[in-house]
């Protein structure tokens, strides 16, 4: 008896061990000392990688693979290949233009490099224990086939030498960009693959977007004098000064980030300011002219000034300083840091961002781009309203056309949709009448179309935000974020992760949603469908026209100039979300989903209507709404 005991009681703990640790979710780790030095003269790259890797998975690990970049930049790499076969698609812009459907900063303009121009990155050896382990390279990922393989919950020592050519400036990395910055360093080192509960994550580069594990960097950089670096991390010597060659080391340190990016430039302007006790914020562009100088010191303005609505909308900023560095080939972002081409405020929120929903959270963007893409695009347009709202125009560092722009921008804003994500469900509705939709759980890089990667990922992924507020409210929606932040900060969450924390914070059952939006090209269209006299009432009736079921709300205005808003729940929620506002509100019976129309009773008489409006928010990114609202004559 005691023996069965004994053996129930270690079930039980087992169960709970296993259950906390796939709620806890594992995470590898890794501690990176590295050290480059890059010849101004040639744009050659010679580093060593000092690695600690902690394998905190439950898995023994017989290989381990690195990113190599940069072996993307050269001609008949699978991103040329891929670049010139995308641009062979046509299709009409807004405009009427048909244009190829490539992306425009990349084209062919690989196929065309010259040996000096090309990018390369060459691990000579990497060794473990003093053995060197065995390399197989696959273009821009590197097999490392080890003599011992890694044990679950143990730590390994690697010792990695590298040389690198920085590409002539394409996509996000190289030098002399557009504007003249010397280089952009993104993707410069030999990056550890992650591991994570689905695998090795050995994604070639193509274009698309990244993926890293978590850890430690101190990065000791050096190159001629003339140059400042702006990088990630927190600069640890900047006191220090040339040698006798002429050349300066700069030390930074990074820690609990899954990358490093930095820049350099021999005319850089260095703007910066402490916010607060643990914050600091920087600008590094190159320095033209006055006008220039104005728009990235309002950069720093708007920064400043909009922190706290971020930090109160989406979660805590924890990292000790972040940058806006001039650079890349238009706005990408990285550990405290981001490459931007030029100071325009939407793409400097939008970049920021990231740091919540890419450098904190870690999405898998690979598998799920709508949750960092789209998820920032909903931010950035949040913000960017609320910025020129409150702060646009009266920045000190804007002129007064450029002050009355943004006031006129602010009414256009007002007028366009009741709420503020008018370009995220423009660019959904758009792609979703193009024909080249596809589901937005279509990996990253296997998109038929360029048009219907950017246009899921960015606007259909923003317009998620927006049907999710209509589903559970908006206020609800906003608790969601701040819970989802602050559950799932830095363990890599998924789709489902997110969904779970939705239905907890809301109450609600929301599978469906993520079903729908997410894993098919179903669209949204509801239409009135009868209105009858009924006794001393209207009977109207409503007809699901698109595949995607949805909750309904359909306002009712009357002669008399009251109004009620009539809400039909879905039955797929399994209840109903909180009345938003100060509204007469009429809960009917919920709507099965299975339903092609739905019929309901108003309060007033056929006789007193005026008007009758399905969707009366323009939250419900419904693909035709001439028939949503009936105004009825006198």
């Amino acid at each position: 008896m005691l023996n069965k005991v004994t053996a129930l009681l270690c079930l039980l703990l087992a169960t709970v061990i296993v259950s906390n640790a796939q709620s806890d979710r594992w995470q590898q780790h890794i501690n990176y000392t590295i050290k480059a030095g890059l010849n101004v003269n040639n744009s050659i790259i010679n580093g060593t990688e000092e690695i600690v890797y902690d394998n905190n998975s439950t898995d023994t690990l017989k290989k381990v693979y690195f990113h190599l970049y940069w072996n993307a930049f050269q001609p008949n790499s699978a991103m040329d290949i891929r670049s010139r076969e995308l641009g062979k698609n046509t299709m009409t812009n807004r405009r009427g233009d048909v244009v190829k459907d490539w992306d425009a900063r990349v084209t062919d303009r690989i196929q065309n490099l010259k040996p000096e121009e090309i990018g390369y990155q060459r691990v000579s050896q990497i060794t473990i224990a003093g053995k060197a382990q065995k390399l197989v390279a696959h273009e821009t990922i590197l097999e490392v086939q080890l003599t011992q393989p890694i044990a679950p919950k143990t730590s390994v020592k690697m010792s990695l030498v590298f040389e690198a050519q920085v590409p002539k400036q394409i996509r996000r990395s190289g030098r002399d960009n557009a504007e003249g910055v010397r280089y952009s360093m993104s993707q410069w080192y030999p990056k550890m693959v992650e591991y994570d509960y689905q695998g090795w994550n050995t994604n070639p580069y193509i274009a698309r977007e990244f993926y890293g594990v978590w850890g430690n960097y101190d990065v000791t950089l050096q190159l001629d004098q003339s140059y400042m670096v702006a990088a990630t991390g927190v600069l640890q010597n900047p006191a220090a000064v040339a040698n006798a060659q002429g050349v300066k080391t700069w030390n930074f340190k990074g820690s609990n980030i899954h990358d490093f990016v930095w820049a350099a430039d021999n005319h850089f302007k260095h703007l910066s300011k402490q916010v607060r006790p643990n914050l600091t914020l920087n600008v590094y562009y190159k320095e033209k002219s006055a006008k220039e100088d104005s728009a990235w010191a309002n950069v720093l303005w708007a920064a400043e000034k909009m922190l706290p609505y971020m930090e109160k909308k989406f979660g805590a900023y924890p990292y000790p300083q972040y940058s806006f560095i001039q650079g890349g080939d238009g706005g990408m972002e990285y550990a405290m840091a981001t490459l931007l081409k030029g100071p325009g405020l939407g793409t400097v929120f939008h970049e920021w961002m990231h740091s919540w929903y890419q450098h904190i959270l870690g999405t898998n963007e690979s598998l799920f781009p709508w949750m960092d893409e789209g998820f920032t695009s909903y931010a950035e347009e949040a913000i960017s309203y609320q910025y020129n709202l409150e702060f646009g125009a009266k920045s000190p560092n804007v002129s007064e056309k450029e002050k009355s722009q943004i006031i006129a921008g602010n009414e256009k804003a007002k007028s366009q949709l009741p709420h503020v994500q008018y370009a995220n469900y423009m660019g959904y509705l758009g792609l979703a009448k193009s024909g080249l939709e596809e589901p937005m759980s279509t990996h990253s890089d296997h998109y038929n179309t360029n048009y219907a990667y950017s246009s899921a990922a960015y606007s259909k992924g923003g317009t998620f935000l927006g049907v999710l507020g209509y589903v559970v409210g908006d206020s609800v929606r906003d608790k969601i974020l701040l819970n989802y932040y602050n559950t799932w900060k830095f363990k890599h969450p998924n789709a489902n992760d997110f969904i779970r924390v939705a239905e907890k914070t809301s109450g609600l059952q929301l599978e469906w949603l993520k079903e729908y939006w997410v894993n098919s090209t179903k669209t949204i269209d509801y239409g009135l469908n009868d209105i009858q006299a009924g006794t001393n009432t209207a009977v109207i009736s409503v007809q699901r026209i698109g595949k995607m079921p949805a909750p309904l709300e359909v306002l009712v205005t009357y002669k008399d100039g009251t109004s009620e808003l009539h809400y039909i729940p879905l039955d797929l929620m399994l209840g109903n979300k909180a009345p938003e506002g100060n509204v007469n509100r009429i809960v009917h019976p919920e709507c099965k989903w299975v339903q092609p129309t739905y019929t309901f009773e108003t309060s007033k008489p056929l006789s007193a209507l005026k008007s009758i409006e399905i969707d009366p928010s323009y939250r419900l990114p419904d693909v035709n709404r001439s028939n949503n609202k009936l105004e009825i004559p006198n």
